[in-house]
């Protein structure tokens, strides 16, 4: 099969482990705190209507990460909850209790689950923020300059907060083996942790990317709509998510079929630099989890494939 034939995969960084999707099916699995590898597996569920709104330019974005989002919560609830501690010991349940808000808080840095209330604040905040400085600057265009700068401020320190407590870290160190694995298999080789290991933790297909994407568009997109009043300014912010959102989406696509040809190549390095920020370099007992996760994947959706073509007379 060639490199153009192959699927394409994604997946997520969850506690202690690394969920992979393909076309049929999620695989998610987790190393305990015994050491064992545990899966939790998650058909996917064709639904028309959805299926027929990811087609759509610009609105498939959204649907995309409303379905992630709902989606990836369910494989980040099983890995916090096989990722166990002893059921006798308050001490050890009240430490993982906190650790799973802490992860929450980390894990949406990464991606699509900070889309249901993150935005929401990421987007209304530096407009309060870029209004306190009207007496400097008072153009519009340099409100919506400050805005997004405040904005990505917001969006960094973020992120490199949540990354320096311990449990997100270690899942931006699986958010890592998860691209390395990805980035194995599309560049045909064979899934060993030497040769994941020799591969980049960036990808241009990133959520990572996405977010920032989200900061960039946004400032043109502004630019188009009126500032004052002050109610209307945050009006406008709150019914261009959806827009900014969809282009984002769309310029994330581009960026990703572009990403071998010269020079356009370069279109997506803002994306590529803030994952130097929500991945680390994971360690080799971690790109062997994601490596099993990905390998399980692989052996269902050909499972479901060959039962496909079986039921229609292909084989």
């Amino acid at each position: 099969m060639s490199k153009k034939q192959k699927p394409v995969y994604g997946g997520q960084a969850v506690v202690e482990g690394v969920m992979f999707g393909g076309k049929h099916h999620y695989v998610t699995a987790v190393r305990r705190k015994d050491e064992s590898i545990d899966y939790y597996h998650l058909p996917r569920k064709s639904n028309p209507s959805l299926k027929l709104l990811k087609k759509i330019p610009f609105i498939r974005g959204i649907v995309a990460i409303i379905e992630a989002s709902a989606n990836g919560s369910k494989h980040l609830n099983f890995s916090t909850e096989r990722y166990d501690v002893n059921p006798e010991d308050d001490d050890q349940i009240a430490e993982q209790e906190t650790s799973k808000l802490t992860m929450v808080l980390g894990v949406a840095a990464i991606g699509v689950i900070s889309f249901l209330f993150g935005k929401f604040l990421f987007t209304l905040i530096p407009v309060f923020l870029a209004e306190l400085t009207k007496p400097i600057f008072s153009s519009d265009f340099s409100q919506v300059l400050i805005e997004g700068f405040f904005k990505l401020i917001l969006l960094l320190g973020y992120i490199y907060f949540v990354s320096l407590t311990p449990i997100i870290k270690r899942v931006f160190q699986y958010h890592g083996a998860e691209h390395k694995v990805i980035n194995t298999f599309e560049n045909g080789k064979e899934l060993t942790v030497e040769n994941v290991q020799a591969q980049s933790r960036l990808h241009y297909r990133c959520g990572s990317s996405f977010i920032l994407f989200t900061v960039i568009i946004g400032v043109f997109v502004y630019m188009l709509v009126p500032l004052e009043p002050l109610w209307v300014r945050v009006v406008n912010r709150l019914a261009l998510i959806p827009v900014v959102l969809g282009i984002s989406f769309e310029v994330l696509q581009v960026t990703n079929k572009l990403r071998d040809v010269p020079v356009l190549k370069y279109l997506g390095l803002p994306g590529l630099w803030l994952q130097l920020l929500t991945t680390k370099e994971p360690s080799d007992d971690q790109v062997e989890v994601a490596i099993l996760s990905f390998q399980e994947l692989l052996r269902m959706e050909k499972e479901t494939e060959d039962q496909l073509n079986s039921a229609e007379g292909l084989v």
